[in-house]
């Protein structure tokens, strides 16, 4: 078979809820949100990725925007495929006579079912996928952030993505205890989409509401630099004329307090099955947070005050889980845990 192996590409994989990321020769070549246009005439795909993210909410009725994925787990199965098809696409966009066989190994959340992980090898071998390898998503976060996942000691990874909230307890290359729990990024921006509602009277779209969350978006009510006011502009739900409302963080921290609360009770329930010895290595190393949801301000702070367990951002966050991905294709006869 060393023929043949320039044919072979490997890549990996992070199929999240909001991004997609891809790995190929240690390099980042696609970063985008999973997001797919079809349009509903010829089921043709018509964009992906960030070209359909700026579609989404101002469709006409031919074209709809999808999220392939929800909560984690691929919920639309023929745009999923599209979606990973058009994104390896984008790695050498030059046509080829034949395209390469793929070896991947793409990151699931540890909650799947046998049923969500049969899913993802799917779609993947039908994006023309060889060798499929599969690894938990908190294994992947914390091989990303440079732990050595295989040692006798625990380490304790928070991954707070766009559908779930993977908490996960390691050692000797396996998870210990786990809490995968749906409550994550996307549940706050629907927080915030609520409460502009309520508290303000202005309806808001899901776009809007994510650019809320990352300007002013807050776990504390009290922050030490805090960011200026966002301005959001939109239609009055009573009258339908336009009004503009300044958000402060104190008022997204407000909203935002049940579904973090939440997240705590998850980690403190994760903290609660983990054996003794492992606690005891968790405590004085820290709890180290992950994906997106970790660049919600003051939330290491707002933990690390509720449990008394110093709490750390790994860097690059949103990026933790692809890079462990990647190492893990390079050593992928060394590491026992990745599922075929």
């Amino acid at each position: 078979m060393g023929l043949f192996s320039f044919l072979t590409q490997e890549i990996a994989i992070d199929l999240g809820t909001a991004n997609t990321i891809i790995i190929h020769n240690d390099k980042i070549v696609v970063d985008e949100p999973s997001i797919v246009a079809i349009d509903m005439k010829t089921e043709k795909m018509v964009a992906i990725g960030e070209k359909a993210r700026q579609m989404q909410g101002k469709t006409h009725a031919n074209l709809k925007t999808i999220r392939p994925l929800r909560d984690g787990v691929i919920a639309d199965f023929n745009a999923a495929e599209q979606m990973i098809r058009g994104m390896i696409k984008m790695i050498n966009p030059k046509s080829r006579m034949f395209s390469p066989a793929l070896k991947m190994v793409i990151c699931i959340p540890s909650g799947s079912t046998e049923v969500e992980i049969r899913a993802v090898r799917d779609s993947s071998e039908h994006a023309g996928g060889r060798e499929v390898y599969m690894v938990y998503e908190p294994l992947a976060a914390a091989i990303g952030i440079g732990l050595d996942v295989e040692a006798p000691e625990g380490n304790m990874v928070v991954d707070i993505g766009g559908g779930t909230t993977e908490i996960a307890v390691i050692s000797l290359g396996g998870i210990v205890t786990n809490k995968s729990i749906r409550i994550a990024g996307d549940d706050l921006t629907a927080d915030i989409m609520e409460y502009m509602r309520h508290q303000h009277n202005i309806k808001i779209g899901e776009r809007t509401a994510e650019e809320i969350k990352i300007h002013v978006g807050s776990a504390l009510s009290q922050l030490k630099e805090p960011p200026p006011d966002y301005v959001v502009q939109g239609p009055n739900q009573m009258t339908a004329l336009p009004i503009e409302v300044p958000v402060s963080y104190q008022e997204i921290a407000h909203c935002l307090e049940k579904s973090i609360s939440k997240i705590e009770t998850a980690v403190l329930s994760a903290l609660e099955q983990t054996p003794p010895e492992l606690y005891a290595d968790i405590v004085v190393k820290g709890i180290w947070l992950a994906g997106g949801g970790a660049l919600l301000k003051g939330l290491d702070k707002r933990l690390t005050d509720k449990i008394g367990i110093p709490f750390h951002i790994a860097e690059d966050p949103l990026r933790a889980v692809v890079r462990g991905t990647g190492i893990a294709l390079k050593n992928v006869e060394g590491f026992s845990f990745l599922i075929r």
